[in-house]
């Protein structure tokens, strides 16, 4: 299939919506694995549809303000995703690799929001050396 063809939309072809439906599949996995009703792995499930939905919005608005709003969204609901794989490890219901996985999975997205928020924004930001990553 033609690059053209394997794309409908612009957000697709992002390599960090690629990276949240990435992880968005990995949390099916991880949540089978769990079989059990919680309301914490109910938040990791519904964050990380969040993560993509929010990312596909946003890349659709026409202004950078707009855009920038929505990928903010994404990333804390990134963030509360890694905040879920915490508290879900902490309970045992997934083992620390699990976590692990998930998070670096995680990384990779937030990283790549940071940087689609700091081309759409006005903001200023400090370097980040010097910050544990």
């Amino acid at each position: 299939m033609e690059e053209a063809e394997k794309f409908f939309f612009d957000h697709e072809k992002l390599h960090v919506y690629q990276k949240a439906t990435e992880f968005v599949s990995w949390v099916d996995k991880l949540l089978k694995k769990i079989n059990v009703k919680n309301s914490t792995a109910d938040q990791l499930y519904r964050a990380s549809e969040s993560i993509v939905l929010n990312i596909a919005e946003g890349n659709g608005k026409f202004t950078s303000k707009d855009r920038c709003r929505y990928f903010d969204i994404s990333r804390g609901s990134a963030m509360e995703c890694a905040g879920c794989l915490d508290v879900l490890s902490a309970r045992k219901l997934i083992d620390d690799l699990d976590a692990k996985e998930g998070k670096l999975i995680l990384k990779d997205t937030i990283n790549m929001l940071m940087g689609l928020i700091k081309s759409n924004s006005n903001r200023s930001y400090e370097p980040d050396e010097g910050y544990i990553t």
